[in-house]
């Protein structure tokens, strides 16, 4: 990954960030949603529910659309399951503090195994900065 283009997304979205996700379904239409996400060395990460359509959606074809402020671009999605096992340890801890301002409020459940972390590596986008644009 182009090193501006890192740093630019790190500058942007290293803490709770708004970002949607695009998926298409097995019909070929597309789905779009909003998520809490943060970015970590190349990659968007979130926390969500294993049974939803989203995941249903990337358990057929990882390729998503990403896209936040002022950034937009494709990534390859994967799941790196139920959010309390033990090498998931490190990464929840960052996840909880990044989302602490809405985590506790009922909407996550750490109790149902079905409540993981979703990992989205950029693989390609465009982002503006300071009125340039960087691309990867």
């Amino acid at each position: 990954m182009n090193k501006d283009f890192d740093n630019i997304l790190k500058e942007c979205f290293s803490t709770d960030s708004l970002i949607s996700v695009a998926t298409v379904d097995e019909k070929g239409k597309p789905w779009v949603r909003i998520v809490d996400a943060i970015y970590i060395d190349g990659a968007f990460y979130t926390i969500t529910n294993a049974a939803t359509n989203k995941m249903k959606h990337i358990n057929a074809n990882p390729v998503v659309g990403i896209c936040g402020e002022w950034f937009s671009g494709h990534g390859k999605a994967e799941s790196l399951g139920y959010i309390r096992k033990e090498e998931n340890k490190d990464l929840a801890d960052k996840l909880r503090n990044a989302f602490a301002s809405w985590y506790n409020n009922g909407h996550t459940d750490e109790g149902d195994v079905n409540t993981i972390i979703l990992k989205i590596i950029v693989t390609d986008g465009i982002v503006y900065k300071d009125g340039k644009r960087f691309e990867f």
